[in-house]
């Protein structure tokens, strides 16, 4: 049974680019954990100066375990074309239709209901995946061999795999780990595709 969004609402405030300080929802309690505002900023920071054949301008990305949105929806605000948000909630899909309504992305922004762990085929391949599983759960090597089999990547899409910092390095066939830092209890691995 899925958990149901309970408490009061938070927010979460998107860092930089055309909806730079606007806040999209949160649920409060623990049925999503959105990603720390300076993870997310240390995260776009290393996709926009430490990979050079990589630009977020124009590109199509695909935010697995979604939550509140706020990885695809800073991916949009920083200059992507598109991003497709996937969760299996359907209280976080009511969610995730309000933070994109609210920022008037319905013509960029996709909310797709799909379990991240069997993926679906996709709607389109993109050149940027963002994972953030519930952490501890074994949830990162089914997410990205669906990625991967589903033709949710280009060849040499970046994948940014946020996991709690105790855990191991992501690691499937197909995928070169590049890059791995710590912030405190979490972890950002980026992964090249193919």
């Amino acid at each position: 049974m899925p958990k149901k969004l309970d408490g009061k609402p938070g927010s979460v405030r998107l860092i930089a680019g055309a909806w730079r300080g606007r806040s999209i929802e949160a649920p409060a309690g623990d049925i999503v954990r959105p990603t720390a505002d300076r993870v997310r900023e240390a995260l776009f920071n290393r996709l926009a100066h430490a990979f050079e054949d990589f630009d977020l301008r124009g590109a199509r990305v695909v935010d697995v375990f979604a939550g509140t949105g706020a990885l695809g929806l800073e991916a949009l605000s920083r200059g992507a074309a598109q991003a497709y948000l996937l969760d299996r909630n359907p209280a976080v899909i009511t969610l995730l239709k309000r933070n994109v309504a609210k920022l008037g992305a319905e013509d960029r922004a996709v909310v797709m209901n799909a379990d991240g762990a069997h993926l679906p085929r996709a709607a389109a391949a993109c050149d940027l995946a963002f994972l953030d599983p519930p952490y501890g759960e074994g949830l990162v090597v089914p997410a990205l061999q669906g990625l991967s089999r589903q033709g949710w990547l280009k060849p040499y899409a970046l994948v940014s795999v946020e996991t709690d910092a105790g855990e191991i390095e992501p690691a499937a066939e197909g995928f070169q780990l590049l890059d791995r830092r710590a912030y405190g209890r979490v972890a950002i691995s980026v992964l090249r595709f193919g």
